[in-house]
């Protein structure tokens, strides 16, 4: 069967190459031959070409004959691990320490000072205005914003009013913080944010610096509530086990029913990864709202999906609250994976005269259940039953009546449960380190360790004098940067890393913890097996760091490079051992090339003067345009992406200066490197080659020469080695790497800036191998393109294979790498495709390419992305309609920001939000050289044959051409990254990963007095702000509507 039409060409004429290549018997097995012939020729010429050209083995002579000017160090894991954790240690304990002088300092001035309930105010300002300062803001490098050592500032939320009574009485007794802040400055000077946030809403916070940078977000509203941050939440009570029970009777409807579910995501909101929730409604039988059977983390994803299945609830029959609450107990008590601590129902309602005492007293005898409940609306049922249902189960009564009430009151209800904390006393004195989160004052990933501030005032009651109110929770912020600079670099090599993890089995520490998400309200979660290719291995390995166990183990296993264009097989030794005092534990991660490492000892001042003299940019015709990796070398000396000034500076700093302000490893290592390959270059010098664009050599030491110089000055590889993709790769194969050029329309034509063709040194003295260097060229497109057909051709050819021939119509030769992108075609137009994904080109091909097992693939999501947002139907179709804001965006930050603001204001980023991208990569997983197959499209089929490339990542590929059968169209096969909904939650739900709780918690205490269980005022801000909020809401509206 043939894939041309009848009648169109003479049958002889047309007989088609690949059939030929596939009849059976002797010509099948001679074309097999000579396809095989073909590619030998192909891979001889081009590794010949690389070899000749890179003189990657002179380099290795040249590293063996200059052994004199180095040694060979052995990285042992075990100890490197064991310091760094050590000195992660170190670090935290002197936090811990300037913890606990402030939490003890802010109960002695607490106790201390004495109550006021008037405060002297003029008719138009606050106390807090009267006693404004003027900081003296200067900029500040370790904040990266103005700063004043000099003063604490204040942040109070929006909707709180700040001449409130015990506002102002906050005020006075926390200002006397600021020496104690400042004394633990003067003690530590790379102390970083020191914070008390109270359980008011103020926050105190040192040094002073504007909460509103201007400059950045001029209009921007500010709704930050320091009771929201994780960090508060998880200092001020031990982690919950919570379910919510929404009514939804008939008379749960209209406006009580949108309070109830904006309420219900404002709750969750309060809940942090330590947690567990779920969330169901009830009216005469009990439904959920997700499609979760039990309790899950209160993770990110869960509870964005909990908050949309929320706003589904629907409201019909009549309340029975025996059935919610017999279902609530059994969710409580499931035996599945959850806090194990606090224990608590939730119950939001309109109200009702059913007090379900006999089903609290068959399960809740002993009130090891918390029971909170929420009056929602404004309506005349008794509260009685409900509020009597929270009196009766150590928990609180809230009264929802309006929007303004919904975030205060959503929120109290964790001074209940720090109540057991307090009575504690000295065992809750415990300092907790939390997850990884964006600092709200743009400090970066922090991570921030939390002590609770307890009331020691004496009480006038029946207990004694003990207090049980928590003040708030004292907090300190650690840089992620900081930790990062006590885990060496670079002499783990550049696939070497440290991480690590938290008892979630989050990482805090991890070359793929990049989140893209500038908002500092989403935390920042992600799972050890999330940012690596998981395997059964590293599933135990995560539960073992977990658990604080110390170990080592060596495995195969796939590595997604730098690009996440490409996998790669490699073999690591992960080390880990516990961080002792945290709940941590550190991983060291070494290939086996990276075991041990080159410790430059130039010695003499002449060789190092002459090694440095390759450095200067006027010898760059002599020694190839050269780079070096922007890294922290000297101490004054300014990291800069412009490689022409950071060079200058380099030099100029090194030959003024003495090599005690600089890190001498670091600088002497560069030094060899740029000694060394100078003569690698010098030996390119004597030598023309036809068929390329430039040759370069790069260095674990951070040198990057390209000659000639007119090439390197187009370069747009990464000159950090660590960091650059193609380099990494090479690393980890021993054959010659083919790196695609990004794919995009806007690019340079690839005809002009050459194919990079890539190889390892590889470097074996004393029987230990190391890979100190990559060598490569950059290919002539044209130049390959000819060389590549030529390969294949037959003189006086007749009804034999006659090679791929430029622009054939009835053939396609392709040359494709191992991560599936196209390399090089005998087709012009494939031609300009080159760096695009082989699925983008010819999709049927790349389909059965897979399916024939000579691809296979790995799908994998990226919890860190941001997206546009969704577009909704929030407004209607005419240009002039305009969207009416619902409560939940009434109460969200980003509504306000984006609506606030104009596009100038906010960058671009900002508009974004978080999602998962899903992303394939392709990758060759046999040792398989052959595979032809038929690609049937019912009424035409195409035949194909691939052998690939010895001693590189290519593959060749002859195939009937794509025009002479397009029945088949199966759609693009995308290998980007694309939005995507991520794993179904749901089956997440039903097989958690591990984790570990707190060792301790503070639930239930038998001295807890639980007679203050709300009802007597209803709990929510100050009317005057809510209304201000209320009329700017309905300005903004007027404002569009008229815009």
């Amino acid at each position: 069967q043939t894939c041309w039409q009848t009648g169109q060409v003479p049958i002889v004429v047309v007989l088609n190459i690949i059939q030929l290549l596939l009849l059976r018997g002797s010509r099948s097995s001679s074309a097999e031959k000579r396809i095989k012939e073909w590619v030998d020729q192909m891979q001889k010429e081009l590794v010949t070409l690389a070899d000749t050209a890179t003189a990657g083995k002179s380099l290795t002579q040249i590293f063996l004959k200059n052994q004199n000017l180095y040694t060979v160090e052995q990285n042992d894991a075990e100890e490197l691990v064991a310091r760094a954790a050590r000195n992660i240690e170190q670090l935290l304990h002197k936090r811990s320490a300037a913890l606990e002088k402030l939490a003890t300092a802010a109960e002695e001035f607490q106790m201390k000072h004495q109550w006021k309930d008037d405060f002297e105010l003029d008719a138009n300002e606050t106390e807090g205005r009267k006693n404004r300062i003027r900081p003296d803001f200067q900029e500040d490098p370790s904040f990266k914003r103005l700063t004043d050592y000099n003063h604490t500032a204040v942040h109070i939320p929006t909707d709180i009013y700040d001449g409130s009574t015990i506002v102002l009485n906050e005020l006075t007794w926390t200002e006397a913080l600021e020496d104690v802040f400042r004394k633990n400055r003067e003690d530590d000077p790379t102390l970083l944010w020191q914070v008390f946030g109270s359980a008011t809403g103020l926050a105190r916070y040192y040094p002073a610096s504007p909460w509103m940078d201007a400059r950045k977000t001029p209009s921007k509203i500010d709704l930050y509530d320091v009771r929201r941050r994780p960090w508060y939440i998880q200092g001020a009570a031990s982690p919950k086990d919570m379910l919510i029970l929404v009514d939804a009777s008939g008379s749960v409807s209209g406006l009580t029913l949108k309070l109830i579910r904006t309420s219900v995501s404002e709750m969750l909101e309060t809940l942090s990864d330590d947690d567990y929730v779920n969330v169901v409604y009830f009216n005469t039988r009990v439904k959920k709202t997700a499609c979760f059977d039990h309790l899950v983390q209160a993770n990110v994803r869960n509870k964005k999906l909990l908050k949309d299945a929320v706003q589904n609830i629907t409201a019909k029959g009549i309340t029975n609250y025996t059935k919610g609450f017999e279902f609530a107990f059994e969710q409580l008590s499931t035996n599945v994976s959850r806090a194990n601590c606090n224990k608590i129902i939730m119950l939001f309602t309109d109200g009702g005269e059913e007090r379900a005492q006999a089903i609290l007293q068959k399960y809740n005898a002993d009130k090891k259940v918390r029971i909170f409940t929420f009056s929602v609306g404004q309506h005349n049922y008794d509260k009685g039953p409900i509020q009597w249902m929270a009196c009766s189960n150590k928990g609180y009564f809230y009264e929802i009546p309006s929007i303004g009430a919904i975030r205060i009151n959503t929120q109290e209800y964790l001074d209940v449960l720090g109540r057991p904390m307090v009575l504690a006393d000295k065992q809750a004195k415990q300092v907790q380190w939390t997850n990884v989160y964006l600092d709200a004052l743009e400090l970066g990933l922090v991570i921030t360790g939390t002590l609770p501030v307890f009331n020691r005032t004496k009480t006038i009651d029946e207990r004694n004098g003990e207090n049980q109110l928590i003040l708030g929770v004292m907090a300190i912020d650690v840089s992620l940067d900081d930790i990062k600079k006590l885990t060496p670099r670079f002499t783990i090599g550049p696939n070497g890393y440290y991480f690590a993890i938290d008892p979630n089995g989050y990482v805090l520490l991890h070359p793929n913890l990049q989140p893209k998400n500038p908002k500092f309200q989403e935390p920042v979660t992600l799972d050890f097996l999330d940012a690596e290719l998981e395997n059964d291995i590293k599933v135990e390995i995560r539960r073992m760091m977990i658990d604080g166990e110390t170990g080592e183990h060596t495995i195969n296993t796939l590595v997604k490079a730098q690009d996440e264009r490409y996998i790669d097989r490699g073999v690591r030794t992960y080390t880990w051992a516990p961080v002792n005092g945290t709940d941590y534990s550190l991983a060291l991660v070494l290939p086996k090339y990276s075991e041990h490492f080159i410790q430059a000892k130039l010695g003499e001042d002449i060789k190092q003067a002459m090694f440095m003299e390759t450095l200067q940019q006027e010898r760059f015709d002599e020694f190839g345009y050269t780079y070096i990796a922007p890294r922290e070398y000297c101490k004054e000396l300014k990291l800069s992406l412009n490689n022409t000034q950071f060079l200058l500076e380099f030099n100029q700093y090194i030959d003024r200066n003495t090599p005690d302000a600089c890190n001498v490893s670091l600088v002497s290592r560069l030094i060899l490197d740029a000694g060394l390959t100078a003569e690698l270059v010098k030996l390119w010098n004597e030598q023309s080659m036809d068929g390329i664009v430039a040759r370069f050599v790069a260095t674990d030491g951070g040198i990057t020469r390209v000659y000639p110089r007119s090439a390197g000055e187009e370069w747009t590889e990464n000159p950090e080695t660590y960091e650059s993709s193609f380099y990494k790769r090479t690393l980890d194969n021993e054959i010659y790497i083919f790196t695609a050029p990004s794919f995009n329309e806007s690019r340079e034509p690839v005809s002009e800036s050459g194919i990079l063709v890539s190889k390892s040194v590889d470097l074996v003295i004393n029987e230990v191998t190391l890979k100190p260097a990559v060598v490569g060229v950059k290919l002539n497109v044209s130049f390959w393109m000819n060389s590549f057909m030529n390969a294949t051709l037959k003189l006086n050819c007749k009804d034999e294979i006659c090679g791929c021939l430029r622009n054939d119509k009835h053939v396609d030769c392709v040359i494709l790498d191992d991560g599936g992108f196209l390399l090089m075609s005998n087709k012009d137009e494939y031609i300009t495709l080159i760096g695009q994904f082989f699925g983008e080109v010819d999709p049927v091909l790349m389909i059965n390419l897979v399916n024939t097992s000579l691809y296979s693939f790995n799908k994998t999501y990226d919890y860190q992305s941001v997206c546009d947002p969704e577009k909704d139907s929030k407004a209607a179709a005419g240009p002039r309609s305009v969207y009416v804001p619902t409560i939940a965006d009434f109460l969200s930050v980003g509504w306000w920001a984006s609506t606030a603001s104009t596009d100038d204001d906010i960058p671009d980023a900002m508009f974004k939000e978080s999602c998962i991208t899903e992303q394939t990569q392709y990758f060759f997983d046999n040792d398989e050289k052959s595979y032809s197959g038929v690609l049937d499209c019912g009424n035409c089929s195409r035949m194909y044959r691939a052998e690939k490339l010895p001693n590189t990542n290519l593959v060749f590929l002859i195939t009937d051409a794509k025009e002479t059968c397009l029945s088949c169209d199966p759609g693009l096969l995308r290998q980007a990254e694309q939005p995507s909904e991520g794993p179904d939650p749901c089956e997440l739900a039903q097989n958690p990963r591990y984790r570990k709780g707190p060792d301790v918690c503070f639930d239930n205490n038998e001295n807890e007095d639980d007679s203050d269980c709300g009802g007597g005022t209803c709990l929510s801000p100050s009317l005057w702000p809510v209304l201000g909020l209320q009329l700017l809401l309905l300005w903004l509206i007027t404002s569009l509507q008229h815009s």
